[in-house]
């Protein structure tokens, strides 16, 4: 009855967990949920009157797939403004959240058989999506060392004759890592070889950056492949606004009109409202959003000093995102009060959710054994006994 396709594929782990942390909180259980990637900041005031004026209006209808022209025109104008990309209103495209874009972009061109390359620790949903498609995914495991970055020599050793995308996420989920200038174009020039290789570029935390970092993408600071780089974003994160469903791309002609054909058949459009709002997101004022990364800053270094002085556990300090990625490779094979030896990341996940109430997520969710994620978007008191809580979880293991 149900299709080997589908039975290739595990359900997104993010949202198991934290579904069965919330499930936990609804029976009484004091759980503080870090596994979702979700800003906890609300949707900007002018951004939800754009939507309450456009449902005032009547323009609840049918709209085109690709995107009102006015939404085109604002994303046109962002690639401008923000990533020195020009791009005519056919390259471009809007879904229903980036990971919607992700999904027709496979959907439109990957053949049985053809291979994704992926840098782990990678989203969750990447391989999977792959796998739906009928590509291999071909898993390059990006060690804390190279910061958890695919470096040119990798990447070079990884390419086959059925290789038919790279895909690139920056800053990272799940480890808030960013490349480079240099580092992108060192990429590039291993690609100028392999003419029939897309990229996709996941930038949907481009605006979440911290320190001196600088956000580039591969478009951008490698002009000879804007032609085969699908560069993909959305509102989800930065501009709170996960429930919309709203991602956007820009790529070549073909690719798009192929993306288009895929969504007229399967989701039409996103939401009449969703697109009205976005409008105002990206053309609107966007002071929230500094607001926003000082408050994420302050939450990020809290969360690092405190992982850092926990004994068994470490993490380096995340360029981007709203994410920790932390080694727990110092507290496996250690053994708990009640017997049971943590032998994996994940028993040491589930020793954090029975034994003290923190949900975060494994790092072999991510394609990485021996690390573990936790979001620090939510408020600074509860990430501070969250990381108190994590701290005497760990000082009670032998």
């Amino acid at each position: 009855m149900i299709s080997n396709r589908v039975n290739n594929i595990k359900p997104s782990l993010t949202i198991a967990t934290n579904m069965k942390a919330q499930e936990l909180k609804r029976s009484g259980k004091d759980v503080i949920v870090l596994a979702a990637g979700e800003p906890d900041f609300d949707t900007p005031d002018h951004i939800k009157s754009a939507a309450i004026e456009a449902i005032n209006k009547g323009f609840t209808k049918y709209v085109p797939g690709k995107g009102t022209p006015d939404l085109q025109v604002a994303i046109q104008k962002k690639f401008q403004r923000d990533n020195n990309l020009d791009y005519e209103l056919g390259n471009i495209t809007v879904g229903v959240g980036g990971k919607h874009i992700i999904y027709n972009a496979f959907s439109a061109t990957i053949n049985q058989g053809d291979e994704v390359i992926i840098p782990a620790p990678y989203w969750v949903s990447y391989p999977d999506i792959v796998i739906l498609n009928d590509g291999k995914p071909i898993i390059v495991e990006c060690g804390e060392q190279n910061g958890f970055k695919i470096t040119p020599e990798d990447l070079e050793k990884n390419i086959s004759s059925k290789t038919k995308w790279l895909m690139l996420n920056s800053p990272s989920n799940p480890t808030g890592s960013m490349y480079t200038k240099e580092e992108l174009v060192a990429i590039g020039d291993v690609l100028k070889s392999y003419e029939n290789i897309y990229i996709l570029s996941d930038d949907i935390y481009e605006k979440i950056v911290y320190d001196t970092n600088d956000f580039k993408t591969i478009a951008e600071v490698c002009p000879f492949l804007k032609e085969r780089t699908l560069t993909m974003n959305g509102l989800s994160k930065s501009y709170c606004m996960t429930g919309w469903r709203v991602g956007y791309a820009a790529g070549p002609v073909s690719l798009i009109n192929a993306m288009n054909k895929v969504q007229s058949q399967n989701v039409s459009s996103t939401a009449s409202i969703s697109m009205a709002a976005s409008v105002e997101a990206l053309n609107g004022d966007q002071s929230f959003i500094i607001s926003n990364n000082e408050s994420f800053l302050r939450r990020r270094n809290l969360v690092v000093k405190h992982l850092n002085e926990t004994p068994g556990l470490s993490c380096r300090t995340p360029e981007g995102a709203f994410y920790v990625f932390a080694s727990c490779k110092g507290v496996l094979g250690k053994t708990t009060e009640s017997g049971k030896k943590l032998l994996t990341d994940g028993d040491f996940m589930d020793y954090l959710l029975e034994e003290v109430g923190v949900a975060g997520v494994q790092g072999s969710a991510f394609g990485l054994e021996g690390f573990f994620r936790i979001s620090y978007a939510t408020s600074d008191s509860i990430l501070e006994d969250a990381c108190q809580r994590i701290k005497t979880a760990c000082s009670k293991l032998s």
